[in-house]
């Protein structure tokens, strides 16, 4: 971060200076106290579970001089050689902060949300664009209204920012674009995740629109083959400047003469009536999706097709997402347990089948804020079981006996039921064999991140 004044702190959080010099500078936000030091500005943000104003002492101790906390607060530092500064709202304030600073930066900004794919999306267009622009990008999942705007924080000589941007209800899109205000936006699809807080696809994708909120001249590149996004499309080409990509549906880049391999994919890729040779070293459909989706930003920014390629080959995974481990005794472990909605596990679960082990195994866990669709897509997890002819399904979680009761009415499929995490590990343990392939999945509250470390 480049540095900020204490008076231009004030300016950007609408913040009354209580004590302090407006001259003197900061060179870092910080929220946790341990990380604070001389340099930086404590921001005192109440959480869920920690209100950051009961560290302030402790951020103090560590060297701290400059402090943002809520005016309403009864928690005092009662010291005479520091920088303070009250504000309404402290969350809100480190917000308006990365407002304020992303203002300094003339360069492309990168906005990316969906469903499912929001994080390996984001990597890989982030990977694309990095071969002409020196990036920034989201680290992880850090895609809310705290970890949005300390990403924001970190530019410094960046010619780019890729952003992710997550929600769970209406209005936090929203929120998250008004900040980062993007000049290009990106949706990866339209599924189930969070239908239970917005009770249907359709308001999924009116919340997910909300992208276009913050944004002066609304640019967006969609994929074209989901079937929301391609309706919207229809209905609104001519209104925006949208972008497309596809596999099925006429697009603007198009994949053709796909080749799947286990761990890695080539297809031909079609645009602007060239034929574009591309190499993706993860497998999976879905990252087909995912490197289209990286070529249409590169194009949009003007990057050639030569840098895309380069971008997409040399694209590294997010651990804890498609993670392959091999286990002592030949066995193989897919590590894609940090989340879970029908639409991710359909795809998982076709990316098993396709693999060459011996016997598919499935480890599958449940899904979460479904609502009232958590039976009926909890069942559809059970078809898709079904479907892709798994040898063995292992399960744990009050809802994924939807699961096992669907595939138990139409196959003979080897199923267990199992209490927690531990009971499925000693299942594995007696269970598995040299050339077997199995898939962990389920939502990242189920900590079935656990089961792949301790087999």
């Amino acid at each position: 971060m480049n540095s900020l004044t204490i008076s231009e702190l004030a300016i950007a959080t609408k913040g009354k200076l209580v004590i302090g010099n407006e001259s003197d500078t900061i060179n870092d936000i910080v929220i946790d106290s341990r990380k604070a030091n001389k340099d930086n500005v404590f921001v005192a943000v109440i959480g869920e579970n920690l209100d950051g104003h009961q560290f302030m002492q402790s951020a103090y101790e560590n060297g701290c001089k400059t402090f943002i906390k809520n005016a309403s607060s009864s928690i005092k530092l009662n010291s005479s050689d520091i920088n303070l500064i009250e504000v309404k709202d402290t969350q809100i304030a480190l917000g308006d902060i990365a407002k304020y600073y992303k203002e300094k930066f003339d360069i492309p900004y990168i906005g990316v949300t969906g469903s499912v794919g929001k994080t390996s999306t984001k990597d890989i267009i982030a990977n694309v664009v990095n071969m002409k622009y020196k990036t920034l990008k989201t680290e992880g999942n850090n895609n809310n209204n705290i970890g949005l705007p300390l990403t924001i924080l970190k530019l410094k000589e960046h010619e780019a920012l890729v952003v992710e941007m997550g929600m769970n209800h209406f209005g936090e899109i929203s929120l998250l674009t008004n900040i980062a205000k993007p000049t290009l936006a990106v949706i990866t699809n339209i599924g189930t995740s969070h239908i239970g807080n917005l009770g249907s696809r359709e308001n999924i994708l009116k919340a997910k629109l909300e992208i276009l909120e913050g944004m002066k001249i609304p640019k967006i590149i969609i994929n074209n083959d989901n079937d929301l996004l391609h309706g919207w499309y229809q209905e609104n080409k001519g209104k925006f400047e949208i972008h497309t990509f596809g596999l099925e549906n006429e697009s603007e880049i198009e994949a053709k003469d796909i080749k799947m391999e286990e761990e890695s994919s080539d297809f031909t890729a079609i645009a602007d009536l060239e034929k574009i040779k591309i190499h993706v070293p993860v497998g999976g459909t879905h990252f087909v999706y995912n490197a289209l989706c990286a070529m249409t930003v590169g194009k949009v920014l003007g990057i050639s097709y030569e840098q895309i390629k380069q971008g997409i080959a040399s694209f590294e995974l997010t651990q804890k997402r498609m993670d392959m481990k091999k286990l002592d005794n030949g066995a193989l472990i897919i590590n894609d347990a940090y989340n879970a909605s029908f639409e991710s596990m359909k795809v998982s679960l076709e990316f098993l089948s396709k693999h060459t082990g011996k016997r598919k195994i499935a480890v599958l866990g449940d899904m979460f804020e479904l609502g009232e669709y958590t039976e009926e897509l909890h069942r559809k997890v059970g078809e898709e079981v079904v479907k892709n002819k798994i040898d063995i399904l292992i399960c744990a979680g009050e809802n994924s006996k939807y699961i096992i009761d669907e595939v138990k009415k139409h196959s003979n499929i080897k199923t267990y039921f199992m209490n927690n995490n531990e009971e499925i590990v000693e299942k594995l343990n007696q269970e598995l064999k040299k050339g077997d392939v199995v898939l962990v999945k389920a939502s990242n509250g189920m900590k079935f991140f656990e089961i792949c470390q301790k087999v």
